[in-house]
């Protein structure tokens, strides 16, 4: 369960590597938001920028402070699947995302819930090296 003011990692390409849940989208606003639902969050920790003196273009697609949409691909708090197995990931971790669901980085670092795939976000399944 992922509660406001909830750091997490992010484990794709876009350029950040910690931010922060500031609203559930979706949901009432007291709620918690588990795998597979989006949340709107800060980008606390970003990637140094890196320029390239032949075509100076960022690598990176986002910086600290900036607001972006992500899609929770693991939490902390155990998950009850349908078989009756109780999966439990070691941190909380998310993938940014733009508004159509698309993700913004061309890579994904580690494993993602397999319950991903039944909420229709195959791209960051096809991404990742291992669904879990």
């Amino acid at each position: 369960m992922i509660y406001l003011k909830t750091l997490l990692n992010v484990i794709d390409n876009s350029g950040a590597q910690v931010v922060e849940c500031i609203k559930v989208l979706r949901h009432n606003p007291k709620s918690c938001a588990h795998i597979g639902d989006q949340i709107t969050c800060v980008v606390k920790q970003a990637r140094p920028t890196i320029m390239d003196s032949a075509n100076s273009q960022n690598s990176n697609r986002v910086k600290r402070r900036d607001i972006c949409r992500a899609v929770i691909v693991r939490q902390r708090a155990p998950l009850k699947r349908k078989d009756g197995s109780v999966v439990r990931f070691d941190d909380n971790a998310c993938v940014l995302v733009n508004k159509n669901g698309e993700p913004l980085g061309t890579r994904i670092s580690s494993v993602v819930a397999k319950e991903l795939k039944d909420l229709n976000y195959s791209k960051i399944v096809s991404l990742a090296p291992k669904t879990f």
